[in-house]
């Protein structure tokens, strides 16, 4: 029986690809548990001689909790809005042979060539008008709309990818056109489902643009503003900054952990199959 050569070439390539990945994030890591003048006397790869989560303590009672519960809450709202409207309309979209409602979609799907960056200032002016400005749901009812489009394209894809003949069969059934979509195409769409509420959460969490337009007081601020606070004009707190990056990026990291499969499923076009 011959013996397969080990292949040097590729172990090279994963040993590079390892520390092309590894090196930042332990950068980040440990300057985390270092002093402030620690880490400006060892450098960013010297390894933490006495631990501390000073860092920790410090971002947690400077308001940062504060910014942290305003983006819980700012996610929650808008994967909540899309979860609600975008599968009633993708399956919509689907099931409907009317020229109207093609021609609302691609109008829809318009919003995926506008950049907020192009519509921020109209939309400041909106949200003074209502009398959302500095309020948290002004951030969340642009956000969402926002996310609608990308995630109304990605489900209708997963649920055309359910055969012609389930539909039909439980048509035959006498199912009525609200239980089709609650027995047949929810279930079957639960990747689809499970990509518009990482990919709506990730917009969320890490919306800059609305939130720094949008609000101006303490109270409302989100964690990309938060970090700001870090920077003063006698420079930057490097492991206090790193450490509330760390706590900021911890809840999403969770989610995209236990939907990773679904997400790229439902990436691929997959859907329920």
């Amino acid at each position: 029986m011959s013996k397969s050569r080990p292949n040097h070439l590729a172990g090279f390539g994963s040993v590079v690809w390892l520390l092309v990945v590894g090196l930042p994030l332990y950068v980040m890591l440990v300057a985390t548990f270092q002093s402030r003048p620690d880490y400006a006397a060892n450098g960013p790869l010297a390894f933490p001689e006495h631990f501390t989560l000073d860092n920790y303590i410090k971002d947690l009672n400077s308001g940062f909790a504060q910014y942290f519960l305003n983006t819980v809450v700012v996610t929650v709202c808008v994967v909540g809005i899309v979860v609600l409207l975008v599968p009633p309309l993708a399956y919509t979209i689907v099931r409907s042979r009317g020229r109207a409602t093609t021609t609302v979609f691609r109008l829809f799907l318009l919003g995926l060539a506008i950049p907020s960056q192009a519509v921020i200032v109209p939309m400041f002016f909106v949200i003074s008008e209502a009398g959302l400005y500095d309020n948290l749901i002004g951030v969340i009812l642009p956000t969402a709309a926002f996310a609608m489009p990308v995630c109304a394209l990605i489900l209708t894809g997963v649920m055309r990818d359910i055969t012609p003949d389930l539909y039909e069969a439980m048509t035959m059934d006498g199912a009525s056109s609200r239980r089709v979509f609650f027995q047949l195409v929810l279930p079957l769409s639960r990747s689809g489902i499970a990509t518009i509420v990482v990919f709506s959460a990730l917009q969320a969490w890490n919306g800059f643009l609305f939130p720094l337009v949008l609000t101006q007081s303490a109270e409302t601020k989100v964690i990309t503003l938060g970090l700001y606070e870090f920077q003063t004009e006698h420079g930057v707190d490097t492991p206090g900054l790193l450490a509330a990056v760390v706590l900021s990026m911890l809840p999403i990291l969770i989610v995209y952990l236990f939907a990773r499969r679904a997400l790229v499923q439902g990436l691929m076009g997959v859907g329920g199959k």
